[in-house]
């Protein structure tokens, strides 16, 4: 009785625990549709080295996912790759599994007919057509090609790229290369890179490649076009313009030099059947007909191989890998030589391949690369770096030989659409760095490249053209812009950021009425920053809203904090020309602050400077009017520092004016500058608008202005910028 007792409880624990693990199972989550920072990326895993699986671990590895994962990493991603099960890339761009399908070299219509939208280039893919040895191709127009069905999103790009080309898709590479001998179709298509791992099969001996038919296809991640896939494109997009050019050639390089392809079997029979009948009496003749055989084999492919990683397939010369071991072969072999260094880059390259097509766009730098190349000797080299841009490494006895130059390369590639009939003048921008006699000592091509690249990007940010010679400022600027935008993040982590207030007093009474937020910069390694270093480096990179929004919010979090002690105050917040271009709704943007923190929208200033208003008047003024709407008061910061000022008065409508003592602090008639003071003040005042001075540094400039009516002044003449805690002392906050 008891043993049946105890059976029965054993089956209804084993029922419990059924049920349990279906309750769980039931609760696992079945979608990537994740909103944490998980992705899972579908790609094809049959393209070595671009993806393929690794045979120890069983994971998708390769060209892509390596930078792919990098990209992601730096958007704030972790990312899963897995092979997709689907024929072809547009059907995988339907499957819900998959946050991102790659790769795509453009968005193209999922296989439901589904619109899509891609992500930033990752990298440029080489396109190599492969014909059997010695067979001449017709011309693009009337070439039939071969293609995987799994590139059929691809294929899509080169038809809207070559209109006139034919193409077959095949379900293996066996399959496509069968009929190539079959004369089915003319040539097949792929990128170099996989061609480099394909060609090594020994069965592939009669294809080669075909250098005057490769072009480059960009390298995209996709997904549907949904508000959710184009925030992840958009997320991604920020990682993906973190890449460095030199993150993408080191792993192209080292997937490219690696010993990927395995002889099969097959392969084995293939090379060596009729071997194997000669029998006992040939098998010395045999070993080195093998060994000559597999060594020249092995000095093909190599060759091969160096000459898709070392070369452009589009101009020829150099590619950046290239480059850099011809120059600094030739740097060690003349080390007493003079050289230069140059980066060169067409201005509004992409317009021009929108304006005449991207086939024109190929011609110009075809052009340009021969040009180039017809004033060069052995003593110098010519490279591709990317797109439009070209690096010479030039020996030069004076700068006469750099003008020479100029008129044998860059006149003609700039006319080179006007001596074709078009009206288009192309506008080139080339930096130049004399190597000095250290140089030669500690060879560093990328190093003399970048020098090269910020004197370049410098003299295009002035919309000039021509060539600049590069200095050291140049660079000490490059390195704390790379320093300040790269700290950032952490600076306003841990503190290094800091909001401090500068006090805003009533001069009849010496009262403080409000404080102005200030930024500084406590640097763990530079010290105390003056802002005006950090603020130009982070205008540089475009990050100063960034850097706006964590003063806005450590503004909001000091006055609630400051009013829930009994001690309300008010206080100014500075918003500028970035600001405005980075965010169309600033004022939406304040009113969800002044909610968040339970504020009132008159405890928060908004100063808006003066040469904002001049540059974008229409949305100044619409945003000026939703400002006050929302309650804030908004003043015109700056006034009278540019040549507009009055015409902004006309209108837009602000409460209070600063007004900037640059007349009474620069050189001057003086007299004039009282005057000038004198009927601005006055002007404000028939305007009913309040004011403050700003800048007030001395006992005789604050009296002269409250004799003129103006009674709020800020400046060091009454308090320094303080920190947040000094300001809570002086105002007796705790």
């Amino acid at each position: 009785m008891g043993r049946k007792r105890a059976i029965r409880r054993l089956a209804r624990f084993a029922a419990f625990l059924t049920l349990l693990a279906a309750w769980t199972f039931a609760a696992l989550p079945v979608s990537a549709e994740d909103p944490s920072g998980e992705l899972t990326v579908g790609v094809p895993a049959d393209r070595c080295p671009v993806f393929y699986m690794d045979e120890d671990t069983g994971e998708v590895i390769g060209i892509g996912t390596d930078l792919m994962r990098i990209a992601a990493e730096k958007a704030g991603f972790s990312v899963t790759f897995q092979p997709i099960g689907e024929e072809t890339v547009k059907e995988a761009l339907d499957n819900s599994f998959y946050d991102f399908v790659m790769p795509l070299g453009s968005a193209v219509a999922s296989s439901y007919g589904e619109a899509t939208v891609v992500s930033d280039n990752l990298f440029q893919t080489p396109f190599t057509l492969v014909a059997l040895s010695g067979q001449k191709l017709p011309p693009l127009e009337n070439l039939r090609v071969g293609m995987l069905r799994s590139l059929a999103g691809g294929a899509e790009t080169v038809k809207q790229l070559y209109p006139g080309v034919n193409i077959t898709l095949f379900e293996s590479m066996d399959e496509s290369v069968k009929a190539l001998r079959d004369d089915k179709v003319d040539a097949l298509l792929h990128n170099s890179y996989v061609w480099s791992y394909v060609l090594q099969k020994p069965s592939y001996s009669d294809l080669s490649v075909q250098p005057s038919a490769m072009f480059s296809m960009d390298f995209r991640a996709g997904t549907l076009d949904t508000p959710q896939g184009r925030e992840k494109i958009r997320r991604l997009n920020e990682g993906i313009a973190a890449l460095t050019d030199t993150q993408r050639q080191a792993i192209i390089l080292d997937y490219t030099s690696r010993r990927l392809y395995h002889s099969t079997f097959s392969d084995f029979l293939y090379e060596r059947w009729p071997f194997m009948v000669l029998g006992a009496l040939l098998l010395i003749s045999f070993a080195v007909i093998l060994y000559q055989k597999q060594r020249a084999f092995k000095f093909k492919q190599e060759e091969k191989l160096r000459q898709l990683i070392d070369h452009d397939p589009l101009t020829g010369v150099l590619s950046l890998s290239g480059f850099r071991k011809r120059a600094e072969e030739l740097l060690r072999l003349h080390p007493n030589m003079p050289y230069v260094i140059s980066y060169s880059n067409i201005r509004n390259f992409k317009y021009i391949n929108d304006r005449f097509g991207m086939e024109a766009g190929n011609e110009l730098l075809r052009f340009w690369a021969e040009k180039t190349g017809a004033i060069l000797t052995d003593l110098d080299a010519l490279g591709r770096i990317e797109a439009d841009h070209f690096a010479v490494l030039r020996h030069v006895e004076n700068e006469e030989q750099i003008h020479a130059d100029t008129r044998l390369v860059f006149d003609p590639v700039r006319n080179f659409f006007i001596s074709r009939s078009k009206e288009m003048r192309v506008q080139i921008c080339t930096g130049v760095y004399s190597l000095t006699t250290a140089d030669f000592k500690d060879i560093s091509i990328d190093r003399f490249l970048d020098y090269a690249r910020v004197a370049e990007k410098r003299l295009r940010e002035t919309h000039n053209e021509g060539f600049v010679f590069y200095n050291e400022k140049q660079w000490d600027l490059g390195k704390l812009v790379v320093d300040v935008t790269g700290r950032l993040p952490l600076a306003m982590k841990t503190g290094e950021i800091q909001v401090w207030y500068q006090p805003q007093v009533d001069h009849r009474t010496g009262e403080i009425i409000g404080a102005e937020a200030l930024c500084r910069w406590d640097h763990a390694e530079r010290g105390m920053m003056a802002p005006s270093k950090f603020i130009t480096a982070l205008e540089e990179a475009g990050l100063i809203y960034d850097l706006d929004c964590y003063v806005w919010e450590r503004a909001c979090k000091d006055l609630r904090r400051w009013e829930l002690a009994g001690k309300p105050q008010t206080v100014s917040v500075n918003l500028s020309r970035a600001d405005f271009a980075k965010d169309a709704d600033l004022p939406g943007h304040f009113r969800d602050l002044i909610q968040r923190y339970k504020l009132s929208p008159d405890r928060l200033h908004i100063e808006i400077t003066e040469t904002a208003y001049v540059e974008n008047p229409e949305l100044l003024i619409v945003t000026t009017k939703k400002f006050r709407e929302y309650g804030f008061r908004v003043e015109m910061d700056d006034f009278g520092s540019g040549y507009s000022s009055l015409n902004m008065l006309k209108e837009v409508q602000v409460d209070r004016i600063k007004l900037d003592l640059h007349f009474l602090t620069e050189t001057g008639d003086a007299e004039k500058g009282q005057i000038i003071v004198r009927h601005m003040i006055l002007m404000a005042q028939s305007l009913g608008m309040e004011l403050i001075a700003e800048g007030v540094e001395r006992k005789e400039q604050a009296e002269m202005l409250s004799g003129l009516g103006c009674t709020e002044m800020q400046g060091f003449y009454y308090y320094k910028p303080m920190p947040a805690a000094d300001f809570e002392l002086l105002r007796g906050i705790f």
